[in-house]
């Protein structure tokens, strides 16, 4: 995916050209999506990239969760319920909220 940003720092941008690449259906950690850029220890700094997303839902911050299963937050419009909403309407249940 070719994107191009003119919004947030290169740290930021970095952890949302990752997030793009998550496919329609699946999740990923804070953790994990933080070693796939190189920064295993860095999991509250993606988190707040997460949380600093401009772009959401093009650039899909709702397919990335807690490691305890919870959702985490939401930057898109509709907060917490929308993100619910977006990964049930990709098939996506979680059991923890």
């Amino acid at each position: 995916m070719n994107l191009s940003f003119d919004k947030g720092t290169a740290f930021q941008q970095r952890v949302w050209h990752e997030i793009a690449k998550i496919p329609r259906g699946k999740i990923m950690t804070y953790t994990q999506l933080a070693r796939r850029i190189g920064k295993p220890r860095a999991a509250r700094a993606v988190a707040n990239a997460c949380g600093r997303n401009p772009y959401a839902p093009r650039i899909p911050c709702h397919r990335v969760i807690r490691s305890d299963g919870s959702l985490g937050g939401y930057s898109g419009a509709g907060g917490i319920a929308r993100k619910r909403a977006l990964l049930l309407k990709e098939g996506i249940r979680l059991n923890r909220t």
